[in-house]
């Protein structure tokens, strides 16, 4: 019996870590063809030694229009055409209060997660519709539903790709290709980490930290995994999901659903990075 991706092909951008390398594993189980766009070499290579003929690994920076264009075209003369694109490489973006926020960090950002979202569906439109199917994918967040879940910036281009998804909807039904984005609530990942500046190996660390103290921010008591949000990716780029195009979905369990402060529920996050920094060795430190 085959998967529920047989004979599709997918491309999932950000697939060498967290949620994006969660994807990776269960769309090869369910039997697809997978390309990562990535940039970190050294994790994307070694997939490829690991997952064998059905996988492959392009280096791609999504904010650079050449790169997108060339991971598309890469999968096309891999394995002959493209059913499913998962726009979902990213990161936490500048910070800062409003009167400090960098604008080259601002660029980055937009550069990132949103440009990035934009040129998949450049790319990845044209042969879909030319084949009359096909579903595209975004990595959206909680944080562009509602006030106060992330950095200023970052939120604002997850809200941005949240209407550009439900947009793009309206303009590929016709061709029979879908257009959704997932909203990620708490998921212990490596963003949490990277976000600090800390390094690969240790960003893990931290996600695995951040596992405990993300149980405590919505009504069901766990942290979310990258696996949370692979399923749903799953569902969205299977035929099961044939007639849901425009949808912006929370995967967040209950996050969204009430305001956390009538559970008495919050993180002191910096408690919980300030506790993590001092436990490392001084070479792990990011630097100042």
């Amino acid at each position: 019996m085959g998967g529920r991706l047989e004979g599709k092909v997918a491309i999932i951008t950000g697939g060498t870590s967290g949620i994006g390398r969660g994807t990776v594993d269960l769309f090869l189980k369910e039997g697809a063809k997978v390309v990562v766009g990535d940039l970190q070499d050294h994790k994307g290579v070694a997939m490829e030694h690991e997952l064998g003929k059905n996988f492959s690994y392009c280096r791609t920076n999504v904010a650079h229009e050449t790169e997108v264009k060339t991971l598309v075209e890469h999968t096309i003369e891999k394995f002959g055409k493209l059913d499913i694109l998962f726009n979902n490489a990213g990161y936490g973006g500048v910070g800062g209060e409003l009167h400090e926020i960098d604008m080259n960090g601002f660029d980055e950002t937009v550069g990132v997660l949103l440009k990035g979202v934009v040129l998949g569906y450049k790319y990845a439109a044209p042969h879909m519709k030319a084949q009359q199917s096909g579903s595209i994918i975004s990595t959206a967040s909680v944080a562009g539903l509602q006030a106060g879940f992330g950095p200023l910036i970052y939120s604002a281009c997850k809200a941005a790709v949240h209407h550009f998804s439900r947009c793009a909807a309206m303009e590929l039904a016709p061709f029979f290709v879908r257009s959704n984005a997932i909203c990620p609530g708490g998921i212990a990942t490596s963003i949490f980490g990277s976000g600090l500046g800390l390094g690969t190996q240790v960003a893990d660390q931290f996600a695995e930290v951040m596992k405990q103290h993300l149980a405590n921010i919505q009504p069901t008591p766990r942290s979310g995994l990258p696996n949370d949000i692979a399923e749903m990716a799953l569902f969205l780029g299977s035929d099961a999901s044939s007639f849901v195009t425009g949808q912006s979905i929370a995967v967040d369990g209950g996050l969204t659903a009430g305001p956390m402060a009538s559970l008495g529920k919050r993180i002191d996050f910096e408690k919980v990075i300030g506790d993590f920094l001092s436990s490392l060795p001084a070479d792990a430190k990011p630097a100042q």
